[in-house]
């Protein structure tokens, strides 16, 4: 049988073998701050993360709707074409039904006759002098532009007024 001294110097570890209270709360600091730093650093990455599927979602819609575009301008130039008559009005349909698809996704037509030249979100393709409007005043539309929310996704070509030369 073993002697008492024996076992209880079993059950109580040595004194040298126990760390000191300082080493603990320093270890566990420690432990802490490296569990915090590794929420955070998930944290960063979900947010990321979410902040790239957006903007991939954001490219594959707008590049959609530019598709969608192409066909709205065929649609425009048929009607142009075929002015009058049940051609025009199928076309018309099929315009409406379009333009409301892109309502939908947030697209909007921007650039109409009588509005300001804007650079931003216009494209001038001929200049055309004018005594009858203001300068710089869009006199015609030759093709539409969008906007998906306030970012301009193709913007309008227009013709633009300039003041006439004499007037000045």
């Amino acid at each position: 049988m073993q002697n008492s001294h024996e076992s209880e110097a079993r059950q109580q570890p040595s004194p040298e073998a126990q760390p000191e209270p300082d080493e603990v709360t320093s270890e566990l600091a420690e432990l802490e701050d490296r569990y915090k730093r590794a929420l955070a650093d998930l944290d960063n990455y979900r947010k990321r993360t979410a902040r790239e599927i957006e903007r991939r979602v954001a490219e594959a819609r707008e590049a959609l709707l530019l598709g969608w575009l192409d066909v709205v301008d065929s649609v425009e130039r048929a009607m142009r074409i075929e002015s009058a008559g049940p051609c025009f009005d199928g076309l018309r349909a099929v315009l409406d039904q379009m333009d409301a698809v892109l309502t939908r996704q947030g697209a909007h037509r921007i650039g109409a006759a009588g509005d300001d030249f804007d650079p931003e979100r216009h494209e001038a393709i001929a200049v055309q002098p004018s005594a009858d409007v203001p300068d710089r005043t869009i006199l015609a539309v030759e093709r539409s532009g969008f906007a998906l929310g306030d970012r301009v996704i193709r913007p309008a070509q227009v013709v633009v007024a300039r003041t006439p030369e004499h007037a000045s």
